[in-house]
C-alpha cells in the first residue's frame, strides 16, 4: 500500500506530502481495516473544523489523515460512499456512548438508564452538532410496506427500545408500547436538539435534557 512522507524535492523546497500530517506507521498485511479506522477517525476530526460535509473532499481527508488521496480510494470508491462510512461511523461512536452511559446506572434503576441514554445522546447531538447533521441528514430509511426499518439510526432506536422494555418488564407502566416510547423518545430528543443553536437564552447542554425529561416523562403512565 502507497504510502507518502515527508521528503524534499530538488531545489530543497519540502513537498505537499509532509504537509498531510505526521509520518504514520505502515499497516502490515492484512491490517487495511485499521487504516479503514484511521481514515474515518481523521474525516471526523476534520468534519469538526468544518462548517458542514460541503468541505469535506477527498484530499483534505487524506491530508488530515497523513496519507495518499489514492490510499483513500481503496476503501472508499468515492467521496459518497466516505460520507455514508463517516455516517455509519459517527453512528457507532453515539451508540458506544449512550451504552456507556446506561452502563453507569444501577441495573434495577431502569428509568434511571433510558434517561441516561437520551441523555448521552443529546450531549452528542450538541457537542457534535456538524456530525448530527450528517447522520440525520436523510432521515430514517425507507423499507418495503410492512418490512421493519434496518439502518444505523434504527440500531440506536432499538437502545432505546430495549430500555423501555425493561421499564415495562420491571413494572413500570408505559403509555404506549416500548417500540412506540423509543421513538417518540427519540423523535422529541432530535427535535429539541435541532432547534438547540436559535434558542435564545438556552445555551448549554443541560437546558436540552431538561426539556428531554420532561419530555420523556410523558411516556410513562
Amino acid at each position: 500500500m502507497t504510502r507518502y512522507l515527508p521528503v524534499s524535492s530538488k531545489n530543497g523546497d519540502v513537498s505537499e506530502e509532509v504537509q498531510v500530517g505526521a509520518p504514520r506507521a505502515r499497516n502490515r498485511w492484512g491490517e487495511g481495516e485499521r487504516l479503514r479506522g484511521e481514515i474515518l477517525a481523521a474525516a471526523s476530526r476534520l468534519l469538526s473544523e468544518l462548517d458542514g460535509e460541503d468541505g469535506l473532499t477527498i484530499r483534505g481527508v487524506a491530508r488530515a489523515a497523513g496519507i495518499a488521496p489514492s490510499s483513500i480510494y481503496q476503501h472508499f470508491t468515492d467521496r459518497g460512499a466516505l460520507v455514508v462510512g463517516l455516517a455509519e461511523y459517527e453512528f457507532a461512536r453515539l451508540r458506544t456512548a449512550m451504552e456507556v452511559a446506561e452502563g453507569r446506572v444501577e441495573s434495577g434503576d431502569v428509568v434511571g438508564r433510558v434517561r441516561a441514554m437520551i441523555h448521552a445522546s443529546c450531549r452528542f447531538a450538541v457537542d457534535n452538532p456538524g456530525h448530527y447533521r450528517l447522520m440525520t441528514a436523510d432521515g430514517p430509511p425507507l423499507t418495503a410496506s410492512g418490512a421493519r426499518p434496518a439502518g444505523p439510526l434504527i440500531d440506536v432506536v432499538d437502545l432505546l427500545v430495549a430500555g423501555f422494555a425493561r421499564c415495562a418488564a420491571a413494572g413500570v407502566a408505559l403509555r404506549v408500547p416500548a417500540e412506540r416510547a423509543a421513538v417518540i423518545a427519540f423523535v422529541g430528543a432530535h427535535g429539541r436538539v435541532a432547534l438547540f443553536p436559535n434558542s435564545t437564552g438556552y445555551t448549554d447542554a443541560d437546558s436540552v435534557l431538561s426539556f428531554v425529561d420532561e419530555f420523556v416523562s410523558l411516556v410513562f403512565a
